[in-house]
């Protein structure tokens, strides 16, 4: 190669450093026609970026120190030779130890320019273009790089490699690879992680908000955490928390707060995992299981059998426990609970056995024998849980649901796990046995492995660690903190608390006490210097997820109560103003002259969906009508239950908009109206101070650089309106 062609191929690096905020943006290029071809380039139609065909981040974190190693493949689907502009966001603070580009089999690598070149080529690059997507990139500490050559229908590979020291709030690290925020600029196809984590402490509450991963835990300080999204999928950045801590429970806290307004929090208890087994709780549990004639469809009766065989072997010899089955009345392996030897074992496992699907369904007798168990002979001092297996409506004895619910209060402060198999159970019976005691429903459909499942919840509950949970937050005001009542915590488990808080000052040093029972015994735990801010701009995630624990809360009391306006609207509100999917309101198609302030405001039977399809104003075939809310028996009642304890227990924010016609950024959730994108929360009505510039202009630009974060929000498009920081900001496109 000549050194003339050397220098043509080497890349021009630079780091830009503009006002420094977290990255939140992907690394894109910037395509432009070739300067540098020998031919005069013939005139073509560039794309706003070239698509990025892959992505696979390699990260090591230890101690806190993350180095992040990110392997991109661009592709050309052009017919010409392009050179282009190469923009990454790399974290504050962070260095770029080592930047490559392929060119065939050859990896080369650059020379750096002047951070003040950098500015003056990105600032050209955005006035020049027009482009809001590219402002996604302004306001951060952007590492820029000129790509050539790059030939006609080819893929392009970058190699980046950067070191950063990761923060610590609250004994919480927190780490960020930028995904989302340049998906408005460019495709993002098939994206991998895979992220070592050591730590010379336990580590604790590892957890992503943004993405399903899976954690493989070598050691209790060691574990390595993998990720895997197709292409097609809305991207989103990938975060990853954790804590380390070598307590007997870990304690994660997460915040955000606008000024002026309620907070949000997320809270994550997690137990240590070496617990000795005199450690863990002795539990008090009756098994009732339904044998009507039904049960012998589809193989149920043989899978339910199946399930609990598993669980009364794998109880430990210090439980105590019973099997109730029922049909027309009920059976009682034995008078009280017995311990769980091997004998009392061998014993269940040749009553369950012998068990045979007939007769009708006596729930009321069941149920009121278990009740009967656990409050005459069970140990005060034990966790005491009854497991109720039915795939059927009561049909015979009792069967007015109302009375069956009376019947079974003081239940011994036993927790009642319903499972119902199939669609023809009551929903409302079983949600409300569990919402009245602490436990959990669920449904296992005729598409699930009802052994798997059933089998799965035995191993978490075999071991207790922590029961009859209560939280002091020390002075912090909290409300509507979800889930309403403390569930026990298991080996294994994490409890994950979301509500909001208030408070007139920051609060830098709170201790949190947690209390509960363990081996018998009250325990109590402490925790320091947790912070709750009253300005938090990080973590804009959890006001989205705390209104959808609070909607599945919502649905579930429709229905166990019935529809009433004030809980309708609020629903309403709340899937307009967040972008939630609800039965009410599910990403609303609205007619061009309707505006999102005034969706509330229409009778219930004009109420249509939002991201249905804009043509026909119908809803997406997943999400469930108005009309299911009521529904107690059936497909939709069984659906429409489930998707209210996922939305009760969500930790993690979707990436699918079902609608072109809205977007969330920075938190926020906008619409699409006649041409502008409108925050929902703007009202035609405020009164707020109101600030308005053209797209483009000088200063628009000026604005930018005086409050960075407007460039989430303006890079929605060429006309918006946004509230922030109690000011109304209007971009009015360009003449």
């Amino acid at each position: 190669m000549t050194p003339l062609k050397l220098r043509v191929m080497l890349l021009s690096i630079s780091v830009l450093f503009l006002t420094a905020v977290s990255a939140a943006a992907q690394g894109v290029i910037v395509p432009g026609p070739c300067n540098r071809c020998p031919e005069r380039p013939r005139p073509i139609t560039l794309p706003r970026s070239l698509p990025i065909k892959s992505i696979k981040i390699d990260t090591k974190i230890s101690s806190q120190v993350a180095t992040t190693h990110v392997e991109q493949v661009f592709r050309n689907d052009t017919d010409a030779t392009l050179e282009g502009t190469y923009f990454f966001p790399i974290p504050e603070q962070a260095s770029i130890t080592e930047f490559a580009i392929w060119d065939g089999d050859r990896r080369l690598v650059g020379e750096v320019r002047s951070r003040e070149e950098a500015r003056r080529i990105y600032d050209e690059i955005v006035r020049r273009q027009r482009d809001p997507g590219l402002l996604e990139y302004a306001g951060k500490d952007l590492f820029q790089a000129s790509i050539f050559p790059i030939p006609p229908h080819s893929d392009k590979k970058l190699e980046l490699t950067y070191s950063q020291i990761l923060r610590a709030e609250s004994g919480t690290v927190a780490y960020r690879y930028p995904l989302g925020t340049g998906r408005q600029v460019t495709q993002i196809g098939s994206v991998s992680g895979r992220i070592e984590l050591e730590s010379k402490e336990p580590l604790r509450n590892i957890y992503s908000p943004t993405h399903a991963i899976e954690v493989k835990r070598n050691s209790e300080r060691r574990s390595v955490i993998s990720f895997e999204s197709p292409g097609g999928k809305e991207p989103q950045d990938f975060q990853l928390f954790y804590a380390v801590s070598a307590e007997d429970f870990g304690v994660t806290l997460l915040t955000h707060r606008e000024p002026g307004k309620d907070g949000y929090y997320l809270l994550m208890i997690s137990p240590k995992d070496d617990w000795s087994e005199q450690e863990y709780a002795a539990k008090d549990i009756v098994f009732v299981l339904d044998t009507s004639g039904s049960m012998a469809e589809e193989g149920k009766m043989e899978k339910a059998r199946a399930a609990l065989l598993y669980g009364i072997r794998i109880l430990r010899p210090q439980d105590r426990f019973n099997v109730i089955s029922f049909a027309g009345e009920e059976h009682l392996m034995s008078g009280d609970l017995i311990d769980a030897d091997d004998a009392a074992k061998t014993r269940a496992v040749q009553f369950v056995q012998s068990l045979r699907p007939v007769g009708g369904t006596n729930i009321n007798s069941a149920l009121q024998a278990a009740r009967d168990q656990i409050g005459r002979t069970s140990n005060l001092s034990h966790p005491r849980m009854i497991v109720f297996l039915t795939d059927g409506l009561p049909t015979v004895g009792q069967t007015n649901i109302e009375e069956i619910l009376r019947n079974l209060k003081n239940t011994g402060e036993a927790r009642i796990f319903p499972f119902g198999v199939g669609y023809d159970v009551n929903t409302s019976l079983l949600d409300r046995l569990a919402s009245s005691t602490g436990g959990v429903a669920d449904y296992v459909e005729p598409k699930e492995d009802l052994e798997v499942k059933v089998s799965n919840f035995f191993a978490k509950i075999n071991y207790p660690v922590l029961t009859e949970l209560q939280l002091d937050m020390a002075g912090v005001e909290t409300d509507l903190t979800y889930p309403r009542s403390l569930p026990d915590v298991f080996r294994g488990s994490q409890l994950t608390l979301i509500g909001r808080y208030r408070n007139a000052i920051d609060m830098d040093h709170v201790r949190l006490k947690l209390t509960g029972r363990s081996s018998g015994a009250n325990r109590m735990f402490f925790y320091n210097n947790l912070h709750f801010p009253i300005k938090e701009d990080s973590n804009d995630f959890l006001p989205r997820l705390w209104a959808t624990r609070r909607v599945g809360w919502l649905m579930e009391q429709i229905r166990t109560n019935g529809e009433q306006p004030e809980l309708r609207d609020e629903i309403v509100d709340l899937g307009t103003r967040y972008g939630i999917v609800t039965p009410y309101t599910s990403y609303l198609a609205l007619e061009p002259n309707a505006s999102v302030q005034n969706i509330t405001s229409l009778p219930m039977k004009d109420r249509g969906f939002i991201g249905g399809n804009r043509r026909s104003g119908g809803a997406p075939s997943s999400a469930p009508k108005a009309a299911d809310a009521n529904a107690t028996t059936g497909v939709a009642a069984v659906q429409q239950s489930k998707l209210a304890r996922e939305q009760q227990e969500v930790s993690r924010i979707g990436t699918d908009s079902p609608s072109s016609m809205m977007r969330t950024a920075g938190g926020k959730t906008f619409y699409l109206r006649d041409g502008i994108w409108i925050d929902s929360d703007f009202k035609t009505d405020m009164t707020l101070p109101e600030t308005v510039v053209k797209f483009g202009s000088d200063e628009y630009f000026a604005l930018l650089k005086q409050k960075p974060r407007l460039a989430e929000f303006f890079s929605l498009g060429e006309q918006v309106i946004v509230i922030f920081e109690g000011r109304t900001y209007r971009v009015n496109a360009a003449d």
